[in-house]
């Protein structure tokens, strides 16, 4: 089974061991609205994606907010339910963890990341 991890390109520290895409209209307005819980090593990566919110919402987030280049242009820890996240100029897709997460593996604004296929044997 293939996978996708998104990993810290300066630090060489994994991020996310499974990525979920929402790349198209219905999965980005889902979202994670209505889920009870985020599974540790899982991302939601949203594009195109500038912003997010947390309505309906039941946890807190940790968000990475990229630019083109896959470069964090801007990162929130802890977002609660209920609210709107912050908006960047230069974000064009959103990446959305575990609260936690950006603390855990050291992850700070400037860093890239990349998106690496892993074959995961059953």
């Amino acid at each position: 089974m293939l996978k996708t991890n998104l990993l810290n390109l300066d630090t060489k520290r994994v991020i996310a061991e499974e990525v979920k895409p929402a790349y198209t209209f219905w999965k980005r307005f889902k979202g994670l609205m209505l889920t009870k819980s985020m599974p540790e090593n899982l991302a939601l990566h949203l594009s195109p994606c500038p912003s997010i919110h947390t309505f309906l919402m039941r946890y807190h987030i940790d968000v990475l907010y990229l630019n083109d280049r896959n470069e964090i242009v801007g990162l929130e820890e802890n977002l609660a339910p209920g609210k709107t996240g912050k908006r960047y100029p230069e974000a064009v897709s959103v990446i959305e963890l575990p609260a936690g997460k950006i603390k855990a593996t050291l992850t700070a604004a400037g860093q890239a990341v990349a998106f690496v296929e892993k074959n995961e044997q059953n």
